[in-house]
């Protein structure tokens, strides 16, 4: 058991409340910002790290999907309806099924699949212990045509992903569908074991019946539940744990990935459960007790508001924070959506009646406990190399150029050269293991000093040295000369002068006429004189310059 503190990712972008399946739909992407605002409502985003995951590339998808199917997907419009309308019936999708046509779907589907990707990248480099993306858990896309309202199957692709560094991952369905397209992608695998709990009967999608086991190497390694109407918060809990108990013995998965569909808690517009929020989120209570590395997805859910009390639960139980929630909602921008009662918690149906009587669930709760001893020792996978993460150099490269459009003040800050004013003259300011001569050849390499005209001796003349500057006075041409005594460089010196710096604020114009020297710049000399302690002249005031950062002569 886990009694540490658990790191919990969150994904989330801003605009994926926005999509419209259209009207009369079920399905509602505006769930997720309603679960988002709870959320934040509960100050849950002060105890984990929140993320704005990618749009998952083409490239991405096929590695579930096929070539086809991606690229119809993409090219698919409400304006280009028409011009697919012979190829839609062959991938599922249009007016005649569950799954529509509507403005952004491409990338919708993107950025869900991009979410859980992210997700089990994280997982992946042990960057946290629980990744949280509740715009995932599209369970029934199929490889080549799309299903129950889902397109882009991103449970697949993250499970894929979680297998370059996993040696097995275990799947877990509480949607009250069956997660066909999942257990179908990894049917004859022993690597991914699926197990589904879902209503089995006349009901969506049709399949998940307890002989469906697996073939060939995965024989044994598909496991499905198939129960009735009116599961409670009891009935659930006496199945789902002895079962995962003895998966989590006899699998030893490396990741678990969860789908939470809520349509499986009471009142959902398409579920016929009864759960409470504290029966639901008890699967993902007991799996966190593992402490195994957990991704947590969405799913089905039909009733927004509820949906969203769901989720928002769940996540404080993957922060270890349910206890902690004030029962009654916060006010919050969508207050609305959870009355009339403005509560937390949903309570059961007291006139449902659960169909699933004692001797039904302890007849399959044995039999999935018999196909469990078939299993063999935890299958071994042959050393192989890992194939390459989505996130390349190129796309690395991208990613930061993205941040820095969004950022041109940091970009401009990364990409400019420091002005030679700005290094620290204080040993006590300087980079560790920079000493003073250091910072003052620095200094004057960035200003040319030395550089290109003293071919025998790489180092800057810092020796005892006397440096007459003649300053054109406004009033009569008088000469003020400042002379250095000693050497900046001579260790025994004691340093102590301001910066100057661009950023104090202080504007001056660079006045100074007479002869000027290339090969000795004006600014060093007077910052050498400064450095050294001399004192100016009382009568005059030389303010910094902020073009060189040296000294002007007075206006008057």
């Amino acid at each position: 058991m886990a009694n540490r503190k658990d790191r919990v990712a969150y994904f989330y972008k801003p605009d994926i409340g926005s999509y419209y399946y259209g009207p009369g739909h079920p399905m509602k992407p505006h769930r997720l910002r309603l679960t988002h605002h709870l959320l934040l409502t509960y100050g849950m985003y002060r105890k984990m790290e929140i993320v704005r995951p990618h749009d998952a590339t083409e490239e991405e998808m096929e590695n579930f999907h096929s070539h086809e199917y991606v690229s119809f997907l993409k090219r698919m419009s409400p304006d280009t309806e028409q011009e697919f309308e012979k190829q839609m019936p062959k991938f599922n999708i249009g007016p005649y099924s569950d799954c529509p046509v509507f403005d952004g779907l491409y990338d919708f589907m993107s950025s869900c699949a991009g979410a859980s990707i992210d997700a089990a990248t994280k997982i992946n480099h042990e960057l946290a212990d629980i990744c949280v993306n509740w715009s995932g858990g599209l369970h029934h896309a199929k490889k080549g045509e799309a299903s129950g309202f889902c397109y882009i199957n991103d449970i697949v692709l993250c499970i894929l992903e979680l297998l370059k560094y996993h040696k097995r991952v275990l799947y877990i369905d509480i949607d009250i569908h069956h997660g066909d397209g999942v257990e179908e992608a990894f049917y004859t695998t022993n690597r991914v074991m699926t197990t589904s709990f879902h209503k089995y009967g006349d009901f969506f999608p049709g399949s998940g019946a307890y002989t469906d086991i697996g073939v060939k190497d995965g024989k044994y390694y598909s496991l499905n539940f198939p129960l009735k109407d009116g599961l409670d918060d009891m009935s659930f809990e006496n199945i789902f744990k002895p079962v995962m108990q003895k998966v989590m013995e006899s699998f030893q998965p490396g990741a678990v990935v969860m789908c939470c569909g809520a349509d499986s808690i009471t009142g959902d517009r398409l579920g016929c459960w009864n759960l409470s929020l504290r029966g639901h989120g008890m699967a993902v209570a007991f799996m966190k007790t593992f402490g195994i590395p957990l991704v947590l997805l969405g799913g089905g859910g039909y009733t927004p508001r509820n949906v969203a009390r769901c989720w928002t639960y769940e996540t404080a139980i993957a922060l270890g924070q349910q206890d902690d929630l004030d029962e009654t909602i916060p006010y919050n921008q969508y207050h609305n959506y959870f009355g009339p009662n403005y509560k937390l918690h949903l309570t059961p149906e007291p006139s449902m009646r659960n169909q699933n009587s004692r001797q039904y669930l302890e007849k399959y709760t044995n039999q999935l406990l018999e196909n469990l001893k078939a299993l063999d020792p935890a299958p071994s996978v042959q050393f192989q190399e890992v194939p390459k993460d989505f996130i390349s150099r190129d796309r690395a490269k991208a990613a930061a150029d993205e941040e820095a459009d969004r950022n041109p003040d940091a970009k401009a800050f990364k990409g400019r050269r420091s002005h030679p004013a700005e290094f620290y003259a204080d040993d006590q300011d300087n980079d560790p293991g920079l000493s003073s001569q250091d910072t003052t050849k620095v200094k004057t390499e960035e200003a040319g000093v030395g550089t290109g005209q003293e071919s025998s001796n790489t180092d800057v003349k810092t020796e005892t040295e006397e440096k007459e500057q003649e300053r054109k006075e406004p009033g009569g041409g008088e000469r003020s000369e400042l002379k250095s005594e000693s050497s900046p460089t001579d260790p025994a010196v004691n340093i102590n002068t301001k910066k100057i710096s661009i950023m104090t604020g202080d504007k001056g114009e660079d006045k100074a006429e007479g002869k000027e020297d290339d090969k000795a710049v004006q600014p060093d000399s007077e910052q050498d004189a400064s450095t050294n302690g001399d004192i100016l002249p009382k009568k005059r005031s030389y303010p910094a310059g902020t073009e060189c950062g040296g000294f002007v002569p007075p206006t008057e």
